[in-house]
Parts: C-alpha cells; sequence; structure tokens
C-alpha cells in the first residue's frame, strides 16, 4: 500500500505538468509552439471557411460534395478536441465555458453537429470567423488589442443613453408610420400599421428600399422630415460612443497600462503585468 501512494502522487504531478504545459500551447502565445498551435488553427479556421462557401457553389458541390462534407467533418472533429482540451486544461472550467471566446468555441462546432437535424445547419459554421480575432494575440498586436477593449468599455459606458436614444426611435417610428397609414391608405402601399411602421424604420434609417412611397404631398412631406432625422440615428449613437472612447483613451494613457497575453492557467486572466509571479485575480503562480 505504502509503495503505491507515490506512484499515485507522481502520476498525479505528472498529469498536472502535462495538464500545465497543454494549457499554456493552447492559451497563450509567447513560444514558438504555442504560436504554431495558434496559427495553424487559424489557418483549419480558414480553410474550413472556405470549404464551406466552395460547398454553397452549385458545381462546386455536384462534384466534391462528399470530399467537402469529409473535410468539414475531419475540421469539426479537430475543434471538438482543441475545445475540450481547453475545458480540461482550465482550472475553471465553467468560466471558460461562458467567456466569449468558450460561447464561440462551442458554438462554432455545433452546426456541423446539428445538420444530422436541421438540413443546412453546417453554413452556421461561419461564426468560426469570428476565432480569426486570436490573430491580434497572436501576432502580438498589443494596441489592437487595448483598442479593442477601449472600444468595448466606450459602449458599456454609453448603452443606457444609446438605449435611451433607441426608444425615441422606435416612438418616432411608431407615430409616423401610423399617421402614413391614415394618409396614405392602401392604395398606395401602406395596407396596415404594421407596414407602415417597417417604411418608417426604412427611411428612418436612410436605407430606402423604395418598395414602398408616399404619393400625397402631406405623406411626401413627412417623408423629407423622417429623412432629415435619419441622419441623427446614425450621428448620436457614433457619438456617443466616440465620447466615451475618447475619454477612456485618455484615462489609459495616463495610467500607462499595458495588456499581456500570458493566461492564468487557473482563470484564464490575462489582465497581469508581464513582471507578475502570481495572477492577480486568483493568485495562481503564474508559470
Amino acid at each position: 500500500m505504502r509503495s503505491s501512494q507515490p506512484s499515485e502522487l507522481t502520476q498525479k504531478i505528472e498529469s498536472q505538468k502535462i495538464r500545465l504545459q497543454i494549457h499554456k500551447i493552447i492559451f497563450d502565445a509567447d513560444t514558438p509552439i504555442s504560436r504554431g498551435f495558434d496559427i495553424a488553427l487559424l489557418v483549419a479556421i480558414l480553410l474550413s471557411i472556405l470549404g464551406m462557401m466552395l460547398e454553397s457553389v452549385p458545381e462546386i458541390s455536384e462534384k466534391w460534395h462528399d470530399e467537402l462534407v469529409l473535410f468539414d467533418w475531419v475540421l469539426t472533429i479537430a475543434f471538438s478536441i482543441e475545445y475540450i482540451l481547453r475545458i480540461w486544461t482550465t482550472g475553471n472550467p465553467k468560466r471558460y465555458i461562458l467567456s466569449f471566446y468558450g460561447i464561440v468555441d462551442l458554438l462554432s462546432i455545433l452546426p456541423t453537429y446539428l445538420a444530422f437535424f436541421f438540413v443546412g445547419a453546417q453554413s452556421l459554421s461561419v461564426i468560426r470567423a469570428v476565432r480569426l480575432l486570436r490573430v491580434f494575440r497572436i501576432l502580438k498586436l498589443v494596441q489592437f488589442v487595448g483598442e479593442a477593449n477601449n472600444l468595448i468599455r466606450a459602449v458599456k459606458a454609453s448603452a443606457n443613453k444609446i438605449i435611451v436614444f433607441l426608444a425615441f426611435v422606435l416612438i418616432i417610428s411608431t407615430i409616423v408610420g401610423t399617421v402614413m397609414f391614415l394618409v396614405e391608405g392602401g392604395e398606395n402601399g401602406f395596407t396596415s400599421i404594421p407596414r407602415s411602421i417597417y417604411w418608417a424604420v426604412v427611411t428612418l434609417t436612410t436605407v430606402g428600399y423604395g418598395d414602398i412611397s408616399p404619393a400625397t404631398p402631406l405623406g411626401q412631406f413627412l417623408s423629407v422630415i423622417l429623412m432629415i432625422l435619419g441622419y441623427g440615428v446614425i450621428a448620436v449613437p457614433t457619438g456617443l460612443v466616440t465620447a466615451d472612447a475618447i475619454k477612456n483613451s485618455v484615462k489609459d494613457t495616463i495610467k500607462e497600462t499595458s495588456v499581456n497575453i500570458i493566461s492564468c492557467p487557473n482563470c484564464n486572466s490575462e489582465k497581469n503585468s508581464k513582471s507578475a509571479k502570481y495572477c492577480s485575480e486568483c493568485g495562481t503562480y503564474l508559470y
């Protein structure tokens, strides 16, 4: 019994070392092996998207359908193994699964399996393109990662203002659409209030499909007013986000914060300075 205990402990230590090594390869991008893995992953993602596009071309699909399906399945199985390894190697699987990249990784492999039950579901595999965002980590484009975080913070900071503004836009569209239904009537294409609201939204957003258009002077006058307001629909949210982005950028410049691509093996946090030995969030030793 005593001789088996050291053996079990040794196996446990070796298993932990293997887990940490795989975690460093999969989650980090600071070693040649990890960078090579991420580059190979990006190439596989691009090939899978290209294969999906080629399969939608009738001439190519008729000739290479079976080969393209097999190719997609090979890549899907590889992505599935990678997803399982990410869950296994992280010390906090729930955090990874519920993270942005964790959700994207899961959604990128589900469509192929759903194709068993829903025809054409594999086309949703195009969501794998979102995984290409990891190119910023691989190329160590720290400034782009910082700008992305800055933009996310700006959108969050101005979310309440944007929601209030969009609510105002929806109210205006409902009111104008209802008035247009009464002014124009069904003979000019405004057959119902919902269809009239649809026209108001299309006009307000300056899209202008042209499938419905007013014919009366009053209706055309309301259209002009709505078109002018449409410029505000584009300008106001952009201005709100830009103002908060500039504010956050100034704060970041003052703090002189730096982004690190080393991932914590326990919580996957990347908010640690390059000289840190322990994770600032969970206290885990950083390799």
